[in-house]
């Protein structure tokens, strides 16, 4: 699990708890409810709401809770006001972490966060002290399985992506510009062309990969990071090797 390979964090997601797949469905309501009070409860003319939409349904969010979520932010956000925030920091082994954030309480998720960096060895640091290690890109995810990679190629340069990355054993990254992934992710659903997942993610310039007591302990702060209710994702340059058996 490298830093950068989303398609990995959903996966093991997706086979967690029940509790845990509800976590991740009530973060993604929180993306669906502030994208509609930015830009209004119509995907067709709000692209952030659209791509929120893609995300609940590659975590296999059933179209109730996100009609619900669409719904409810429509008519009741007024008096909750969800600000993004970003926090950068260090973990064990060198490792460069970004976290992002929604909250109505800023005090609350800088406590909870710095408390789980100083709990596993790391420490919180100055806005900007490693995000210049990153790379703000759209990464879509398509399983080798699915489709040959000249294919794959062909539908994802000609739709506007960048690159298509195939170091992955078991998946195809299709990179975009941020603004683009919509209109990539569109185009290659028109093409037949079956997604994992399709986000925006931070991509790590250079990885570091700790030794197997560290990597245990990143796992372990990573779980803990994405448990929190205000933290939306966790960015990080470590390339992990051991298994979730090994995490407890």
């Amino acid at each position: 699990m490298s830093g950068h390979s989303k398609w990995h964090n959903i996966q093991q997601k997706k086979g967690k708890s029940d509790a845990a797949r509800a976590n991740v469905f009530t973060k993604i309501g929180r993306e669906i409810a502030v994208a509609v009070k930015q830009g209004g409860p119509d995907p067709n003319s709000n692209s952030k709401l659209r791509d929120a939409i893609a995300k609940a349904k590659a975590n296999n969010m059933p179209n109730d809770n996100i009609s619900r979520s669409i719904k409810k932010a429509s008519g009741e956000l007024g008096s909750i006001n969800y600000e993004d925030m970003t926090y950068e920091g260090y973990g064990v082994g060198g490792t460069a972490f970004i976290v992002e954030a929604l909250t109505d309480n800023k005090n609350r998720t800088a406590g909870d966060v710095r408390h789980l960096f100083d709990k596993y060895g790391g420490s919180l640091g100055a806005t900007g002290c490693v995000s210049f290690m990153f790379k703000r890109k759209g990464v879509i995810a398509v399983a080798k399985s699915d489709i040959a990679e000249d294919d794959l190629m062909m539908f994802a340069l000609d739709a506007g992506a960048e690159d298509i990355l195939s170091d992955d054993e078991e998946v195809f990254e299709v990179i975009t510009a941020p603004a683009d992934l919509g209109t990539v992710r569109d185009e290659l659903e028109k093409n037949g062309v079956k997604l994992l997942s399709a986000e925006v993610d931070m991509i790590p310039e250079n990885t570091v990969e700790p030794d197997e007591a560290q990597q245990t302990t990143l796992l372990k702060m990573i779980d803990k990071l994405e448990e929190l209710d205000d933290v939306q994702n966790v960015y990080h340059n470590a390339v992990i090797t051991i298994g979730d058996d090994e995490e407890e």
